[in-house]
């Protein structure tokens, strides 16, 4: 289920606009957008566009584009290519709406009157449990047709909070590279043992026989 959404600018963090959240969602969600926030600082211009961070229940996932982060938080459980297609479709709007005013804005929620799409966009993609009739078909079907969301970084915030992990493309691309080079060096150790198995077992094998022959020579 979409529990809350965050849109704030890249460069400086300045909030641009959010989801009016019921009383009860801002109790449920106090730390997550404290979260949030730290996840703000610490996005760079090298800073994945893309990224789910799981954190307790929920997982904040976030979208970067022209200069604006699109930040939600959803049920661990919500299929992460529905929030991407929700953000993806917030992004297109805002940017239609509001772009060229976005780094010119100097005031906190400037933008306020987007949460009017935001709330219907978010009625839309609501949880998939309780859409009933022609809502939840349709998300059916549009969580069948959106993209591949596989190669979305996902990280977990713990590792954010205590250590010190990094948001970065390239401390991304290093994370999969040890990963494929620990992959390829288990693959070069079993080649070169099959490769000493076959070059040394007729020797072996030889021998053994020998040793076989000569004890039951003398024995």
């Amino acid at each position: 289920m979409v529990k809350s959404t965050l849109v704030v600018r890249a460069s400086d963090a300045l909030p641009l606009a959010a989801s009016v959240d019921d009383e009860s969602i801002e109790q449920d969600l106090s730390e997550h957008k404290q979260q949030a926030k730290l996840i703000f600082r610490r996005i760079s211009p090298n800073s994945e566009p893309r990224c789910s961070i799981e954190s307790g229940q929920y997982t904040l996932h976030y979208l970067i584009a022209d200069n604006v982060i699109y930040l939600v938080i959803t049920d661990k459980s919500y299929p992460r290519k529905l929030a991407f297609s929700y953000l993806d479709e917030l992004s297109k709007e805002f940017q239609t709406s509001y772009g060229a005013k976005v780094d010119t804005v100097r005031k906190p929620y400037a933008f306020v009157g987007f949460d009017t799409f935001m709330s219907k966009t978010t009625r839309l993609y609501q949880d998939t449990r309780t859409a009933s009739g022609a809502g939840a078909g349709h998300l059916d079907k549009l969580n069948d047709e959106l993209q591949d969301v596989t190669r979305i970084m996902t990280k977990n915030m713990e590792e954010l909070l205590w250590r010190g992990d990094s948001l970065d493309r390239m401390s991304h691309l290093s994370t999969s590279l040890r990963s494929e080079s620990e992959k390829y060096r288990k693959a070069a150790r079993n080649i070169n043992f099959q490769a000493m198995l076959r070059q040394y077992a007729p020797i072996g094998g030889v021998v053994l026989l020998l040793i076989i022959l000569l004890y039951w020579r003398f024995s």
